[in-house]
């Protein structure tokens, strides 16, 4: 694949950085239009190449427009892409997210916000059993790529669960997402395209797992009607 990430993408972003106001948007406006179209074929580039290993419904890149009515920060754009990569649910279950920016860009996949009855699911297989799970996050070559497994954790334990349960590290967990970082060199490079295509390849028994777990009951049987 010889789609890639232009240079002036980043460039663009740092110059926005420095003069986030919609006057110089507006001025640069021409500019942003022709790189977000040249980002987006990159995305759905992507797109073709994970759906040779996997099923993707959909793509979504985000806009460039923040949402500033309940943040602090009142700065109309953002300055990165981002864009995700949904699987076929209710039987596919994870996704991929892509981010792109100056001394920042990163790659994600995982499980960001799961709904509360997916959440507990998770948590109570992990009470009654986490060596699959650890088994599959610690092999060598998955944490070559991926390394630990990251995300926000209630204090103690989540009700109704022990604290001094021997998986609290796990079942405290209220995301279970994996991230990847890369240097502005990798991000404009050739084979950026490919790197991120073969780490997203590479999460799939972790996506597996889970999927097996989020579409069956506690006793195994399936949730999802045939």
């Amino acid at each position: 694949m010889s789609m890639t990430i232009p240079k002036r993408a980043l460039q663009f972003f740092k110059e926005l950085h420095k003069n986030n106001n919609r006057e110089w948007f507006e001025v640069n406006k021409k500019e942003f239009k022709e790189i977000e179209k040249e980002v987006k074929a990159f995305y759905t580039s992507l797109h073709h190449a994970l759906n040779k290993h996997d099923e993707i419904d959909r793509m979504k890149m985000f806009r460039i427009y923040r949402d500033v009515r309940f943040s602090k920060d009142k700065t109309p754009y953002k300055t990165h892409f981002g864009g995700s990569f949904h699987r076929i649910k209710p039987r596919l279950r994870g996704g991929y997210y892509l981010h792109i920016a100056p001394g920042a860009s990163f790659i994600a996949a995982g499980f960001w916000e799961p709904h509360k009855d997916d959440l507990f699911r998770i948590r109570k297989e992990f009470e009654m059993d986490d060596e699959e799970i650890r088994k599959i996050i610690n092999e060598k070559k998955f944490k070559q790529v991926w390394g630990e497994l990251k995300g926000d954790e209630v204090k103690t334990a989540p009700k109704g669960f022990n604290k001094e349960h021997e998986a609290i590290d796990l079942i405290k967990k209220k995301q279970y997402i994996f991230t990847k970082e890369f240097s502005d060199k990798e991000v404009t490079g050739k084979n950026f395209i490919n790197e991120v295509d073969s780490a997203f390849n590479a999460i799939r028994p972790y996506f597996d797992y889970m999927s097996d777990v989020l579409t069956t009951d506690l006793n195994g049987v399936s949730l999802i009607d045939e």
